[in-house]
């Protein structure tokens, strides 16, 4: 596994390149994650308002799911000892933050100097995170008598423009579709990754979800 806080990237800090590498600028583009996130807000017109009630929701659905222990069974608790020696239980996502509406809009955007939408309230933390799935085929899962979560059918990937990351999800699920002969209606549940606010409401408008 990697640990985001410790993963070598292309950029010399986080929030993107101090001094930008212009042949590389001119080439495949610089734009930090965030500024990918604006460039997506702009280009499908994802409203600041909007992105703020998207995040709010997201943050209230993260806490009563936490609440009501609808991971329980998902987490395995790790021990790790801090930096005044004591053993602490990471058993739950610390990122979820109590906030409102009215505290949102009161966010500065920062990576955009005029007009920008991406605040730290409608934008995914920076944060370190580890997951486990096994995958195996049936003569396996029943020899070892697992009982399988899922079945597996179709898998697929899509590239887009460097400055509109955000929307990759979209060709990518308009090429499963196609390729296993599904449509969206025959879904019970579609989980979307939520980098951004703008980047997921972007996401579920071009493919039409609800």
């Amino acid at each position: 596994t990697e640990a985001f806080s410790r993963t070598p990237e292309i950029y010399d800090t986080t929030i993107g390149w101090r001094f930008v590498n212009k042949q590389l600028k001119a080439q495949y583009g610089t734009d930090s994650m965030p500024e990918t996130a604006e460039n997506v807000a702009e280009k499908y017109q994802i409203s600041r308002e909007d992105q703020d009630a998207f995040a709010l929701r997201s943050q209230q659905k993260t806490a009563a799911a936490q609440q009501n222990g609808f991971f329980n069974d998902e987490i395995l608790p790790v021990e790790i000892v801090d930096r005044k020696k004591n053993v602490v239980v990471v058993n739950r996502d610390e990122h979820p933050r109590e906030t409102t509406l009215e505290a949102l809009a009161k966010l500065k955007a920062p990576f955009k100097k005029e007009g920008g939408s991406v605040t730290a309230g409608n934008a995914s933390g920076v944060n370190d995170g580890a997951a486990c799935v096994l995958i195996t085929n049936r003569e396996f899962a029943d020899t070892h008598g697992l009982k399988p979560l899922a079945r597996v059918i179709g898998i697929a990937s899509a590239g887009v423009e460097p400055k509109y990351m955000g929307i990759g999800p979209v060709p990518a699920v308009q090429k499963i579709l196609k390729q296993t002969g599904l449509t969206l209606d025959q879904m019970d549940v579609i989980e979307l990754n939520e980098a951004f606010a703008a980047q997921s409401l972007a996401c579920m408008r071009e493919l039409g979800l609800k």
